[in-house]
């Protein structure tokens, strides 16, 4: 039997008989496909068609490293052939780094001849056995970051050493099990796994991948834990010729992204805003009659090519007229459909998306492509287009209004933007929690220790709050001194709030001396001029559900919050007290004498 698998790989390898699958990973906030991982299967036909029996019997007999580059090569051929979108996550185990006949640069050349970048390929490391080289791992990893190749971590959690790996490797992405996404909406503690993990991660600059995703109900839990990119039969299967699209009802499952009105004017541009009513052209279109477009209405520098509403892609004013600009360039292509001149690789977002996460989204596709218009869709169904232009524009007004109200210290938003931001929720009839956040034995630890010393506290807790806040949900804002407030939209507020409440207590030993440290404390005046024994720095957070319907401002939500927050301060140590009462008592009042 062994001969008879030895021999099978030869002929495999000989003929290069490989199938390619391609699985599509999906960005969740952008609701489009963001890339695809090639999966190997070897011939139907022969004991070597799974990929676990297939590697494993290349490794034992020594062609591994062989095997791994005919499947990255047939995997490059075929993903450019197909004219896939978005990027390529390529497979390969890191105890082929340690053969003997490993070639560096293998992969480099493949893309050449096939005409791709390294900017759209991410090398995943599997892990299939036990690693204990990461001297070897880190220099490959070196190596492929070098040429422009981004790194992903395979199966997080079913490895033999995956925080090691972690650890050691820094990748660009972390792909998590799929044990923890399998009925994950009925599991607090894989939620908890996952939650920790994209903590980790967003301290590592690193993108989290939620592998096997296969329900809605998985989907749903997923995408309200904040995990950006999914995976999984949910979607897409495994396939030869893969989709190329999601239909929007498979994001519906997923909670709607907190909507805004045109009318604020703090943190409330979206993509939206930006939309340019353009007529699209169906891919039957030919390349003269789209010339032709782009000669009566010479504003236009893109024409949205759509199917039945669903966007395609671009067609570039410069690329099709340089290509008619040919010799006999008119009379080769002028008769084509335009299709074969698209722009597949367009970037198309939602309309509902903020300013600043579309602003990071064209940033990267920029890095690779120069052109200046995207698409705008609602719910995967064409809107218009938007000009990259029109978005550094609304950017650069927020980024000087949102400097002029921010706080100096922190330059976190003031009084004012928090003041518009709770008015624009209480119009808007939104739920959402607010969380007062006040130090406690400030004062005295600034008299002792120095107003430099306590503005580096301040600065700190902000850090602190940073991390542990979803900024993309969830809003911070910093009233003045060592008071901050939240306001949460994140359905897991009050983890966030026990995690900011560890990390500072972690944290604020570190400001004292040792003396200081030893004794809890420090003997300081109070407020009344009296000498006596204050504890160490804790921070109190008091937090409050305001009924939108009964505050009428930002001030009844302030008295509510501030009630909440002596609560706190009255509790000992680093406390959180969650206030049941959602009005005021000012309003009580009002209704009294009403």
């Amino acid at each position: 039997m062994q001969h008879s698998l030895e021999d099978c790989l030869y002929r495999i390898i000989r003929d290069r008989s490989l199938s390619v699958l391609f699985q599509p990973i999906v960005a969740n906030k952008q609701r489009a496909i963001y890339g695809y991982e090639a999966l190997i299967r070897g011939p139907s036909n022969t004991p070597l068609h799974s990929p676990a029996t297939l590697f494993e019997t290349a490794s034992r007999y020594g062609r591994l490293v062989e095997l791994e580059v005919l499947c990255r090569e047939v995997s490059i051929q075929q993903f450019v052939h197909l004219n896939l979108p978005g990027k390529l996550f390529l497979n390969t185990s890191p105890e082929s780094l340690f053969e003997p006949n490993f070639r560096t640069g293998s992969t480099l050349e493949i893309l050449r001849h096939a005409g791709l970048s390294p900017e759209r390929v991410v090398i995943e490391l599997t892990e299939q056995f036990p690693t204990e080289n990461y001297e070897a791992i880190r220099e490959a990893k070196h190596h492929y970051k070098s040429m422009g190749f981004e790194i992903a971590i395979d199966d997080l959690g079913a490895g033999y050493a995956g925080l090691r790996m972690w650890s050691e490797l820094r990748p660009d992405y972390v792909k998590i099990d799929r044990h923890f996404m399998q009925d994950i909406h009925e599991d607090s503690v894989k939620q908890e796994f996952v939650r920790s993990i994209k903590h980790i991660a967003r301290g590592l600059h690193c993108k989290v991948v939620g592998e096997g995703v296969e329900t809605a109900e998985e989907y749903r839990c997923v995408a309200r834990l904040g995990i950006e990119f999914c995976q999984g039969y949910w979607f897409a299967r495994p396939a030869q010729v893969p989709v190329t699209g999601i239909p929007a009802d498979k994001f519906c499952q997923a909670p709607e992204p907190m909507r805004q009105s045109a009318g604020r004017s703090f943190f409330s541009s979206t993509v939206g805003e930006l939309l340019q009513s353009v007529p699209g052209i169906p891919g039957t279109t030919s390349i003269e009659a789209c010339a032709e477009i782009f000669q009566r209405a010479p504003q236009l520098e893109s024409l949205p090519v759509i199917d039945q509403q669903q966007p395609l892609g671009l067609v570039r004013r410069n690329k099709l007229m340089n290509l008619l600009l040919t010799r006999y360039g008119r009379d080769l292509h002028g008769k084509k459909p335009i299709m074969q001149f698209l722009d597949r690789q367009t970037l198309m977002l939602e309309s509902h998306l903020p300013i600043e996460q579309a602003s990071n989204l064209v940033s990267d596709q920029m890095k690779q492509n120069k052109e200046l218009d995207f698409i705008i869709t609602e719910k995967g169904r064409y809107l218009g287009i938007g000009s990259v232009i029109d978005l550094l524009k609304v950017i650069t007004e927020m980024q000087v209004r949102s400097a002029r109200y921010a706080n100096p210290l922190t330059l976190l938003p003031g009084n004012v933007p928090i003041y518009e931001e709770l008015g624009h929720l209480l119009r808007e009839q939104q739920a959402f929690i607010v969380c007062y956040c006040d130090l406690d034995n400030f004062k005295p630890f600034n008299d002792k220790y120095g107003y430099e010393k306590g503005d580096q506290v301040i600065r700190d807790l902000a850090d602190i709050l940073r991390q542990e806040v979803d900024t993309e949900q969830d809003f911070i804002g910093h009233i003045g001194g060592d008071d901050f407030i939240l306001i949460f939209h994140s359905s897991d507020w009050q983890s966030r709030c026990n995690a900011i409440l560890k990390h500072f207590e972690e944290t604020a030993p570190s400001y004292y001396s040792r003396e200081d440290r030893a004794q809890q404390g420090i003997w300081s005046q109070d407020r009344s001029g009296n000498y006596r024994f204050f504890p160490l720095l804790t921070l109190s957070i008091g937090s409050v559900s305001p009924d939108p319907a009964a505050c009428k401002s930002h001030h009844d939500v302030a008295a509510l919050a501030s009630c909440a927050k002596r609560e706190a301060k009255r509790l000992s140590g680093n406390s959180l007290f969650i206030e049941r009462r959602r009005r005021p008592d000012s309003l009580r009042i009002r209704e009294a004498v009403a």
